[in-house]
C-alpha cells in the first residue's frame, strides 16, 4: 500500500463538513430536529422540548398543534437511554393535559410504554411511562390495550418500587383499570394485596388515598375479600382507624370497612376476633360528625342482612346507637336513626331498643327542625312498631301518633310514607286506634292520597283500610273528599298500590254511601276491568267489586241481574232496569230530579217511618189518568182539602210518596206481618206471601190473558199523576212479573224471610226458595229444595226449580 500524498490529504479536507452549532427559539424547528438522524441533534432537540412543555399549559398544546406526538412515540423506544429519557419526559409532561391525552390515545404506543415497565429500566423510566400510562388509563379503549399487553402484573410490581412518583402513578392506573370487572376479580390473584397495604402506611397521603380507592373497588368481590381478611386487612383497617393522626384517611378507610362487613363470613372472623367491639367504640370516640356519621352507615348497610344483624344484636350494637341519638351533630342522630330502623328488622332489636329507652327519644327527634333527621326519625318508628305492640304502645305514651298525624301534610314524601306507615301500624292497637281517629287522623289521610310518590301511596291507602273501621269513620272520610283520590288510585299501574287501593275500597264499601258515591266515581267499573285483566287482578280487587255491589243492592240487581237470599232490600232500594252498555248508573235523587220521559219506570222500595204515618183504613186504588183530569183527589189530597189548593214545590216534594215514603207499602208490609207470620208452616207462609203480593198488583191472571193486563198504561197514569219517572212499588196497583218479584223480594226481606229476586229476559222475573221436604213423619229431607214462586198465573204454587212450569214461568 502507498503512503497518502498531500495531494489526497487536501482533497479529503475540502470534502468534510464544518460542525455547525445551531440556535433556535421557534419550537417547530425543534420539532423538525427530531427527525434527524445524528444522536447529537436528536439529544438537543428533545431536551429542548422537554424544558418547554414543563412550562406551561399553552405550550403543551403548541406542540401538540406541530405535531409532536408521533416522532416522540417513536423516540421512546431510542437505543439512546438520553434521547429516550427526554421524549419520555416530553411526553409525560404533555400528557397531564387533557387536549393531549385525547389526542394520545390515537397513538399507538402503549406497548413500548410497558416495555419500559421492566426491572431492567431505570426508576426514571418507570416514573414518566406510568405517569403517560396513567394519563390514557381512563378510557375504556386504553385500558383494553394495557390488559392484552398483560400490563396489571408490571403495575403492581411497580407498587414496590421505591420512587413514590412510580408508585403513586401506578396506583392511578390500576384505580382505572379495576373498574372493569374482570380486572377486579383477578386482582388478588396477581398478588396486589400485600403491597396495596403496605402503601397504607406510605408518608405521602396521595398515595394513601388511591390505595383506599382501590380497596373500595376490590373488596366488592367475594373472592378479593377472602384474600383481604387472610392478609389481615381488616385488622389493619382497623388500626388505621385508630390512629387520629390519620383522621384524613377514616371516611374512605371506612368504605372497606363497610364493604367487609356486608359479607357474612367476613362479619363473623371480625366478630370473634373482636373487631366489632373494636368498631363500636370507634363510633363512640369523638371525632369529626362526617366520619361517625359514616361509620353509622357502616353499620346500617351490614344490618341489610339478617344473619348480620343477629351478629350485631349479640354485639349489642343497640347499645351504641341509642347513646349516639344524643349526639349533638343532627347528620349524626339521623345516621343513628337510619342504623336503628335496619336493626329493627330483628325482632330481638326492637324489643331492646325500648328496654334501652330509645323510643320516646327517637319520637322526640320528630320536632327538630331538620327535615333529614325527621325522615330519618320516622323511618326508625316505622321499622320500630311494625309487628311489635309493645313499641306502637311506646309511641303512643310518648305522643308520637300526634306528631305523626300533623307530618302527614309534610312535603318531604318519605316523612309523609314512613308516618303513614307508622300511624298504621299503632291503629292494630283499639286504644290507639281511637285515639288518632279523636284527633281527626282519617280526614288527615285525604291529602297524601293525591301525592304521587308510590310508597305515600300504598301505605296511605293500607292505613285508610285500618282507620275507616266503621260506618261513623267511613262517613268522616267521605265528606273529607277522601273517596274520589281513593278511587283513582284503582288506575295505577303499581301493584303494590293497586292492591292496597282495593282493600280500602273494600273496607269503605260497608257504608252504603260511600258504595253509592264510589260508585257514581266509576270505581265499579274500574274494578270489573281489573279482575279482567290477568296482571292487574289481585287478591282484594274481586273482593271489592263484591263488596260495592253488597253495599249498593240497586247497582247489584241492576249489574247482575241477581239478588241472593242475604241480600236484604231496605227503603230506598230501586229497581233501574237491566245495564247498558255504556250507561252511567244514576243515583235515586239523580233520577227523580230528571223529567218525564219515554224509558221503563223506575221502581222505588220506600217505607215511611211508621210513627208519623196516619192511619189508612184501606189501601186504595190509585187514580188513572181519566180520573185526574176530571179533578177527583187520591184519598191523601182528601184528607188534605181544608188546606190551601197551591203550596210551596219543596213541600209538595216533600209529602210525595217517592221522598216522604210510600204509604201503600206500609200497608201491605203490616198485611204480611199479620197474614204471613201467623202461619206455622213455612211452606204456607210463601204461599200466602205471594198471594197478597198477587193481590196487591192485579190478581191472577192466566197466562192466555197476559196481553190484557195493561200495566203500562196503569204505570204511564202513574208517572203522569206523580211527574216524576220514579214510581213507589206500592203505588202499582197492576204489575206483572218484574213487579211482583220484586214486591215479593221486599215484604220477605221485611218480614224477614228468605228469597231470592233473579232478572230475566223481556219483563221476567222471578222468586227462588229453600223449603225442606218432608220424607216421613217428623223427618226432613237433608238438603233443602229449590222452588220458583208463582206470583201470576197461580199464586202461591211452588214451581220445583227443574220443572217444566217452572221454565215456562222463566220465559216467553
Amino acid at each position: 500500500m502507498g503512503k497518502k500524498t498531500g495531494k489526497d490529504k487536501e482533497k479529503e479536507d475540502k470534502e468534510a463538513f464544518e460542525a455547525l452549532s445551531l440556535e433556535s427559539k421557534a419550537p417547530a424547528t425543534m420539532v423538525l430536529l427530531l427527525s434527524s438522524q445524528e444522536e447529537d441533534i436528536l439529544l438537543k432537540a428533545s431536551e429542548a422540548l422537554q424544558k418547554f412543555a414543563e412550562k406551561g399549559e399553552e405550550n403543551k398544546v403548541m406542540l401538540l398543534g406541530l405535531g409532536v406526538l408521533g416522532p416522540l412515540c417513536k423516540l421512546i423506544d431510542h437505543s439512546n437511554k438520553l434521547i429516550k429519557r427526554n421524549a419520555l419526559m416530553t411526553l409525560g409532561y404533555m400528557a397531564t393535559n387533557g387536549e393531549v391525552s385525547e389526542a394520545l390515545k390515537k397513538e399507538d404506543f402503549i406497548p413500548s410504554l410497558l416495555q419500559k415497565l421492566t426491572p431492567e429500566e431505570d426508576v426514571f423510566v418507570h416514573e414518566f411511562a406510568t405517569l403517560c400510562l396513567a394519563a390514557v388509563a381512563v378510557d375504556f379503549t386504553c385500558r383494553v390495550r394495557i390488559n392484552a399487553n398483560d400490563g396489571m402484573p408490571l403495575l403492581i410490581k411497580l407498587l414496590s418500587s421505591p420512587d413514590p412518583d412510580v408508585a403513586k402513578n401506578s396506583l392511578e392506573i390500576i384505580f382505572n383499570l379495576v373498574q372493569d370487572l374482570e380486572n377486579l376479580e383477578v386482582l388478588h390473584e396477581l398478588g396486589a394485596i400485600p403491597p396495596l397495604l403496605e402503601l397504607l402506611k406510605s408518608d405521602f397521603p396521595v398515595i394513601q388515598h388511591l390505595a383506599l380507592q382501590i380497596f373500595q373497588c376490590v373488596t366488592t368481590d367475594l373472592e378479593t375479600r377472602k384474600t383481604f381478611r387472610e392478609e389481615l386487612g381488616f385488622e389493619r383497617f382497623l388500626d388505621l382507624l385508630d390512629n387520629m393522626e390519620f383522621n384524613d384517611l377514616h371516611a374512605e378507610a371506612l368504605q372497606t370497612v363497610s364493604n367487609c362487613l356486608g359479607d357474612i363470613e367476613t362479619l363473623h372472623i371480625i366478630h370473634l376476633n373482636g373487631g366489632l367491639t373494636r368498631l363500636g367504640e370507634f363510633v363512640l370516640t369523638p371525632s369529626s360528625p362526617e366520619i361517625q356519621s359514616i361509620a353509622i352507615k357502616c353499620i346500617t348497610r351490614a344490618a341489610q342482612s339478617s344473619e348480620s344483624r343477629k351478629v350485631f344484636h349479640e354485639q349489642m350494637i343497640e347499645k351504641v346507637l341509642v347513646e349516639l341519638l344524643s349526639a349533638a351533630d343532627d347528620n349524626v342522630k339521623a345516621s343513628a336513626c337510619q342504623a336503628i330502623a335496619a336493626m329493627s328488622f330483628h325482632p330481638c332489636s326492637k324489643d331492646r331498643f325500648r328496654e334501652l329507652e330509645g323510643v320516646p327519644i327517637v319520637v322526640q327527634l320528630l320536632n327538630s327542625e331538620s327535615s333529614v333527621l325527621k325522615e330519618a326519625a320516622t323511618q326508625a318508628l316505622s321499622s320500630l312498631t311494625h309487628s311489635n305492640e309493645a313499641n306502637a304502645l311506646a309511641v303512643y305514651e310518648a305522643r308520637g301518633h300526634e306528631i305523626l298525624i300533623q307530618q302527614l301534610s309534610e312535603s318531604s314524601a318519605i316523612t309523609v310514607a314512613s308516618s303513614v306507615a307508622t300511624i298504621s301500624n299503632m291503629a292494630e292497637q283499639e286504644i290507639i286506634q281511637s285515639s288518632i281517629l279523636s284527633l281527626g287522623g282519617v280526614q288527615a289521610l285525604v291529602e297524601p292520597l293525591k301525592s304521587t310518590d308510590t310508597q305515600v301511596l300504598m301505605y296511605t291507602a293500607m292505613c285508610v283500610a285500618h282507620l275507616v273501621c266503621d260506618n261513623e269513620e267511613r262517613d268522616k272520610f267521605h265528606k273529607a273528599g277522601g273517596l274520589k283520590p281513593l278511587v283513582n288510585l284503582l288506575h295505577s299501574n303499581d301493584k303494590e298500590v293497586l292492591r292496597h287501593a282495593c282493600f280500602a275500597v273494600n273496607v269503605c264499601a260497608g257504608d252504603t254511601a260511600s258504595a253509592v258515591t264510589m260508585c257514581r266515581l266509576g270505581a265499579l267499573e274500574i274494578l270489573q276491568e281489573i279482575n279482567q285483566s290477568a296482571n292487574r287482578r289481585n287478591s282484594f280487587s274481586k273482593l271489592a267489586t263484591t263488596s260495592l255491589l253488597n253495599s249498593n243492592l240497586p247497582v247489584k240487581y241492576n249489574r247482575l241481574g241477581r239478588l241472593t237470599a242475604n241480600d236484604i232490600i231496605t227503603s230506598n232500594f230501586f229497581d233501574a232496569g237491566q245495564a247498558r252498555v255504556g250507561e252511567p248508573f244514576l243515583t235515586l235523587e239523580e233520577l227523580i230530579s230528571q223529567p218525564l220521559n219515554q224509558q221503563r219506570a223506575i221502581i222505588v222500595f220506600n217505607v215511611p217511618v211508621e210513627e208519623t204515618v196516619e192511619p189508612v183504613e184501606e189501601r186504595k186504588p190509585s187514580p188513572t189518568e181519566s180520573e185526574i183530569k176530571k179533578g177527583r183527589m187520591t184519598p191523601k189530597r182528601r184528607r188534605e182539602k181544608d188546606k190551601p189548593d197551591e203550596e210551596p214545590q219543596d213541600v209538595l216534594a216533600e209529602k210525595s210518596p217517592i221522598i216522604s215514603g210510600d204509604v201503600s207499602l206500609l200497608m201491605l208490609v203490616k198485611e204480611a206481618k199479620d197474614s204471613v207470620l201467623s202461619l206455622t208452616d213455612e211452606r204456607e207462609q210463601y204461599a200466602a206471601l205471594a198471594r197478597l203480593v198477587s193481590d196487591a198488583m192485579g190478581g191472577a191472571v192466566p197466562l192466555e190473558k197476559l196481553h190484557k193486563l195493561d200495566w203500562v198504561l196503569h204505570q204511564s197514569d202513574l208517572r203522569f199523576q206523580l211527574k216524576s219517572n220514579v214510581i213507589p212499588i206500592g203505588m202499582i196497583n197492576k204489575g206483572t212479573y218484574c213487579h211482583r218479584a220484586l214486591l215479593f223480594k221486599c215484604l220477605a226481606d221485611t218480614i224477614e224471610k228468605s228469597c231470592t229476586l233473579v232478572r230475566g229476559d223481556y219483563n221476567r222475573a222471578w222468586n227462588e226458595v229453600l223449603l225442606f221436604e218432608e220424607v216421613h213423619e217428623n223427618l226432613r229431607s237433608p238438603e233443602p229444595l229449590c222452588y220458583i214462586v208463582d206470583l201470576m198465573h197461580q199464586p202461591g204454587a211452588l214451581l220445583p226449580i227443574d220443572s217444566p212450569a217452572a221454565q215456562q214461568y222463566q220465559s216467553i
